[in-house]
């Protein structure tokens, strides 16, 4: 998946195009977290698809619910919704940032060796 911490840097060209594709997977999991929550919204809570793309966004991003739901499935959902939620960024920031922390770690650990090796 990367390259080992004895090898060099891939090129940036390279890892433009590593960020692209990490970049892509990580807005699919964006996507789907909110799609199963406007869904979810929709037709356990019945609030519009706007009203429940609103709510899943903001449960998403750790901000809270916006509108209030009267029926036990609504409830429901919104409490696993919320559980899940909070899973689903962290993986969602994580894939995204993989491939920059990555190469930071790995530029890092070439200058050690750099150093390492110069003659005292």
């Amino acid at each position: 998946m990367f390259e080992h911490h004895r090898k060099p840097l891939v090129s940036r060209k390279e890892f433009a195009l590593r960020q692209l594709r990490y970049t892509i997977f990580s807005l699919i999991i964006l996507a789907s977290s909110i799609g199963i929550g406007t869904a979810g919204y929709h037709f356990c809570g019945e609030l519009s698809w706007m009203d429940s793309f609103l709510n899943a966004s903001m449960i998403l991003t750790g901000m809270g619910p916006v509108d209030h739901l009267n029926r036990n499935a609504g409830k429901l959902f919104s409490a696993f919704y919320a559980l899940f939620s909070g899973i689903s960024f962290l993986t969602f920031a994580a894939v995204l940032f993989a491939p920059i922390y990555h190469r930071f770690l790995h530029r890092f650990h070439l200058n050690i060796e750099d150093d390492d090796n110069e003659p005292d």
